[in-house]
């Protein structure tokens, strides 16, 4: 068996802590370790275990000078250090996680609960559905069906559950709390029961289309319009396309989020698009009027300034992504790639010589400032 560690080396306290650092020091290894976040984990059960013997032991002010004086061997058939004395460091949970006690701190981390801090039971729940969208329609927008699958109200109990003439009763496993505890040796951890859905109560007469559940399931198609200039990871909320409430509960939203895939050619930074398209040398020096598309399909005139260096950029005002709702656009930025051609003539090398010869080319050139290039 494995040496236990020192109390005050588990929680990552000093031996002189008050009982406040004690007491944060725990909270924040129980909310990391419990066995609720993390289902089949044993390392992090047995330090959840580990930190809550040494909250029980240095928490105790009857304890703790013992263990500060003698240790382990100090504490031996006192009830404590793993021997099934931990009822003080749970019936102190309402102290160290507030008033709600231990259940409420990890209702709030894994959704379970109780209906004090949870929406109406009754409700039904949001869904999220991915679509994938092309560049051009996040940049321009459009209009879009999407497919997916939800819970609608049962059209026999209109959404209660029950048959004809049907009526609740106090559910039995829970006896109308809706919550049961789950035991795992020294812990115990309080659940939505399962027999009643957190509810309290059954229905004696359960309606034969929906079987009890009030909603049944249906496959659904709905045309949605996407704003022009929207992002990847946009979120549009359709009111009440998600799962249908029981009871009279409300139904939940449909979550859409928006997947751009990425363009060939073109690419945005916020509302500017860019773009690169190839010169030849005499255009990049001599200059240049070249045509060029755009992302929706336009032919558009620029002029390429004599004298362009590679990669040279220049803006098109008005020509990138739509701002929303104000009529306004970003600007397009187009990158002039200089292409030198892999080939020349006979005509071509003589040219070029005798450029060279006006040229005068040293061949011991000075190196370029990085600032400098950091500017073209």
């Amino acid at each position: 068996m494995a040496a236990k560690r020192d109390y005050y080396e588990v929680l990552g306290v000093e031996k002189g802590a008050d009982k406040e650092a004690i007491k944060k020091a725990y909270r924040k290894l129980a909310v990391k370790y419990h066995p609720d976040r993390n289902p089949g984990n044993k390392e992090a059960e047995e330090k959840f275990k580990e930190a809550t013997e040494a909250y029980e032991i240095l928490s105790d002010d009857q304890k703790r000078p013992i263990y500060d004086q003698y240790g382990f061997a100090g504490l031996d058939g006192m009830g404590g250090a793993g021997q099934g004395g931990f009822s003080h460091a749970f019936h102190d949970f309402s102290d160290i996680f507030g008033g709600g006690g231990f259940g409420d701190i990890f209702e709030n981390f894994f959704g379970g609960g109780s209906s004090r801090s949870r929406r109406n039971e009754d409700d039904g729940a949001s869904l999220r559905l991915d679509v994938e969208i092309d560049f051009k329609e996040a940049v321009y927008g459009c209009k879009k069906d999407i497919h997916f699958h939800h819970k609608e109200s049962c059209p026999e109990c209109h959404g209660t559950g029950g048959a004809s003439g049907s009526s609740r009763k106090t559910c039995s496993t829970c006896g109308g709390s809706g919550q049961v505890r789950r035991s795992a040796g020294f812990f115990s951890v309080q659940q939505t029961c399962p027999s009643c859905g957190g509810k309290g109560t059954t229905i004696d007469k359960p309606c034969p289309s929906c079987r009890g559940s009030g909603v049944y399931d249906k496959n659904k198609t709905v045309t949605i319009t996407i704003p022009a200039g929207v992002d990847d990871g946009k979120r549009i909320v359709l009111a009440k396309l998600g799962d249908a409430g029981v009871n009279g509960g409300a139904s939940g939203d449909l979550i859409v989020v928006l997947r751009v895939k990425n363009d060939k050619f073109f690419e945005r930074s916020e509302y500017d698009l860019y773009c690169a398209v190839p010169i030849s040398v005499s255009q990049a020096i001599l200059g240049a009027d070249i045509s060029i598309k755009t992302l929706d399909g336009r032919s558009l005139t620029i002029k390429v300034p004599s004298g362009t260096t590679h990669g040279k950029l220049v803006r098109i005002r008005d020509e990138g992504v739509p701002y929303s709702n104000t009529g306004r656009k970003g600007d397009l930025y187009v990158k002039f790639i200089v292409e030198l051609p892999s080939r020349i003539s006979r005509d071509m090398q003589r040219l070029l010589e005798e450029y060279a010869k006006l040229e005068k080319p040293t061949t011991t050139p000075d190196l370029i400032p990085l600032e400098k290039l950091a500017k073209q």
